[in-house]
Parts: structure tokens; C-alpha cells; sequence
């Protein structure tokens, strides 16, 4: 059984930083493609960053240079550092496969105020 537990969301002033976690249990970051997500009230879930089992990454336009995905192998733990917050950053986050399972976590909050 998959489950996915994101923390390390808070509230932040602009310009300021956080770092997500995501613990995986029931699936191997490791060897999936994974990502975080970020939704705001009556929005689409968007993708914003992807790490895949080669290590490669990726991310969406509105954050790259600023956000870093990586991942802790041995934790089973994907990380998603977040510098240089902006308002429209908030949003709450989670973390899936790229190709995303059923199943979501709680997700975690992040509030940026200006």
C-alpha cells in the first residue's frame, strides 16, 4: 500500500526559503519517476518539478532556478528546496510519481505573504 507524507510546508515571506519532504513507503522513489505538485483553490493540480530514476530533473517555467528537486535513496525521501518565494508559490504540495498514483497524501501548505 502506497503512502505518501509531505511536511516542511509553513508560512514564509517573500524572498525567504523552505524545504519540503516527502516520505515514500509502499513504492521505491528510487526507481520511479517522482514530482511535486502544488494546487491552489479552485485550480488544477500543476506539476512543478520531476526527478527521474536516472536523476534527472526537470521543472515547470514559474519555478525553474529556483526550486531543486532531489531525493534521499537510502530515506526513501523526496526533497523539494524552495528559494526566492514569491506570493503565487502558495499553494498546498504534494508529492506522486510523475505518472501519479490514486492515492495522494495531505499534501503540505506553503503560504508566501508579500
Amino acid at each position: 500500500q502506497v503512502q505518501l507524507v509531505e511536511s516542511g510546508g509553513g508560512l514564509v515571506q517573500a524572498g525567504g526559503s523552505l524545504r519540503l519532504s516527502c516520505a515514500a513507503s509502499g513504492t521505491i522513489v528510487s526507481i520511479n519517476s517522482m514530482g511535486w505538485y502544488r494546487q491552489t483553490p479552485g485550480k488544477q493540480r500543476e506539476l512543478v518539478a520531476v526527478i527521474t530514476s536516472t536523476s534527472r530533473t526537470n521543472y515547470a517555467d514559474s519555478v525553474k532556478g529556483r526550486f531543486t528537486i532531489s531525493r534521499d535513496n537510502g530515506k526513501n525521501t523526496v526533497y523539494l528546496q524552495m528559494n526566492s518565494l514569491k506570493p503565487e508559490d502558495t499553494a498546498i504540495y504534494y508529492c506522486n510519481r510523475q505518472v501519479p498514483y490514486n492515492y495522494w497524501g495531505r499534501g503540505t501548505q506553503v503560504t508566501v505573504s508579500s
